[in-house]
């Protein structure tokens, strides 16, 4: 009887061990699920991290220099090598990149640099390779006798801006010099010729209102005299007026009085400008 009782209880101990490790196994089973997942996450985290570091590491591409080409330029309107020079510079300044040089017996600027460089330089280069405006300038000549006018001549000037005009009125008279073909040899006679009459030479700069002239006007005249240390040359009688005014378009200027050596006469000189163009 006690065999029979305590076999009953042996086999609900057994089974009683038989549940625990069937649900030990089970939580093991969940336990090692749970622990796969983790390491698939980590190493699928590994694996984009590793990706991204491998991209990050990839060199950056090298972009290709851009394509230059050569442009010559002719120049319409400028004629002075300063006006040029100063162009060149001004596209120098805009466009820092390009190269830039002045072809003085071609009158052209010659460029090289990208498709844009070179639009920017033949921009600026039609911007300032502008007609020059053309003035004239009437000067009155008149000759005092002190206070008494006894005559009076007009002249006129066709001025570019920027450039110089000049005016000669007059003849040109023999002087005679000497010189030595060595210290030893003989002397022999060489002419040289000068200018007599009248010269004036104006440039004009600015524009607008505020138009600047610089003149110069030179009045020589022979002698009676003669000099005593060489009568084969003439003596000259001279007065020069050199002045830098502002000019009022359409409005007469006074530009100052020349005083004609050995006498009482004196010329006295005026000018007035108009746009010709």
């Amino acid at each position: 009887m006690r065999a029979a009782l305590h076999g009953p209880e042996i086999g609900l101990n057994g089974g009683d061990m038989k549940l625990n490790w069937d649900a030990m196994g089970f939580h093991w089973w969940r336990g090692a699920r749970q622990l796969l997942g983790v390491a698939l996450v980590l190493t699928g985290a590994a694996q984009s991290a590793w990706a991204q570091a491998a991209e990050e590491q990839k060199p950056c591409p090298v972009k290709a220099a851009a394509q230059e080409s050569t442009v010559t330029v002719y120049l319409k309107n400028m004629t002075q090598q300063q006006d040029a020079n100063d162009l060149q510079t001004a596209v120098r300044n805009m466009v820092t990149r390009a190269r830039v040089y002045y072809n003085q017996s071609a009158n052209a600027i010659e460029l090289r640099g990208t498709a844009d460089e070179l639009a920017i330089a033949q921009k600026v280069i039609a911007d300032l390779d502008l007609p020059k405006k053309v003035y004239r300038l009437v000067y009155t000549v008149e000759m005092m006798d002190g206070a008494k006018p006894v005559s009076a001549q007009h002249y006129a000037l066709t001025a570019t801006l920027g450039e110089r005009a000049t005016l000669k009125l007059g003849n040109r008279v023999p002087l005679v010099t000497r010189k030595k073909d060595t210290e030893a040899g003989p002397a022999y006679p060489e002419v040289q010729y000068t200018d007599v009459g009248l010269s004036i030479s104006a440039t004009l700069s600015g524009s607008g209102d505020g138009l600047m002239l610089r003149t110069k006007v030179e009045q020589t005249a022979l002698a009676d005299e003669k000099p005593g240390t060489d009568p084969m040359n003439p003596v000259l009688h001279q007065a020069i007026l050199d002045d830098a005014s502002r000019l009022t378009l359409g409005k007469a200027l006074t530009l100052g009085s020349l005083d004609i050596p050995g006498g009482t006469q004196r010329v006295e000189v005026e000018v007035v400008s108009e746009v010709v163009k």
